[in-house]
């Protein structure tokens, strides 16, 4: 299994309050106790709101957890070129943007995405209501690949959000105690069979601010909606997108 959306919460490492909120911790060896037992190789450590554009500790997440792992980062406006191709080869694949919680300039959005794409091969990934999707056409119209985290959030933009996916988009399928989406597994269906290498397992944890964290049943609902191809949805889809091969000494 490659779990393709995790947040690594170490207190060795600051954390800046996002609206008022600060999480607890969830280290390594928290996320490897939650997930014992569900054969878990290899994922991402994805760049949460509240780590702004520090690199130290994702740096030292990647390090310790080893092969078959890699990172999503968050980057600042003055992040040169050597500092895209150092993450680069310290382990890091995609860019995240959080519109959801953070205020960001779109046009910056798009010179940094499109950077990091040339320089490194990143994607870019985004933390976003569905429903405003439309709104940002112009500017995912010129990106070279996207992802959309958990399931695009609301049911009032998946239309939006299976435009993108026919577009090549990917979909993580986390977050199922986030989203305002009351039947998952029928909009797993539904952007599933528009592109089968689409969807993405992703655990979410810790869950911070979410109604519920991830759980093992969460994977039974992934199985109804996707059947025959669940091994691509927990694994072969991810680590396709993220060019990263599975760990074979794990």
């Amino acid at each position: 299994m490659f779990d393709a959306h995790v947040h690594i919460l170490d207190p060795k490492y600051p954390l800046d309050e996002n609206h008022g909120y600060l999480p607890e911790p969830f280290t390594i060896a928290d996320y490897r106790n939650r997930m014992s037992g569900l054969g878990v190789t290899g994922g991402a450590v994805v760049s949460a709101s509240f780590q702004g554009t520090d690199q130290h500790y994702l740096r030292a997440a990647l390090a310790e957890l080893g092969e078959g792992w890699v990172g999503v980062t968050q980057l600042s406006p003055d992040a040169t070129d050597d500092d895209i191709v150092a993450l680069d080869h310290a382990g890091v694949r995609a860019l995240r943007f959080n519109l959801r919680r953070s205020a960001i300039d779109v046009t910056t959005l798009a010179i940094q995405a499109q950077r990091a794409y040339d320089l490194a091969g990143w994607h870019a990934e985004f933390y976003v209501d569905a429903s405003l999707l439309l709104s940002l056409e112009p500017v995912f119209a010129k990106l070279p690949a996207v992802s959309i985290d958990h399931l695009g959030m609301s049911p009032e933009g998946l239309p939006y959000l299976l435009n993108l996916v026919e577009r090549g988009a990917r979909v993580k399928a986390t977050g199922f105690g986030r989203v305002e989406i009351d039947d998952v597994a029928d909009a797993m269906r539904r952007i599933h069979a528009v592109n089968p290498k689409a969807l993405m397992f992703g655990s979410d944890l810790p869950g911070t601010r979410a109604r519920r964290p991830f759980e093992a049943a969460d994977l039974e609902v992934i199985r109804d909606a996707v059947g025959d191809d669940l091994d691509a949805v927990l694994s072969t889809n991810a680590r396709d997108w993220y060019r990263c091969a599975p760990s074979l000494g794990k």
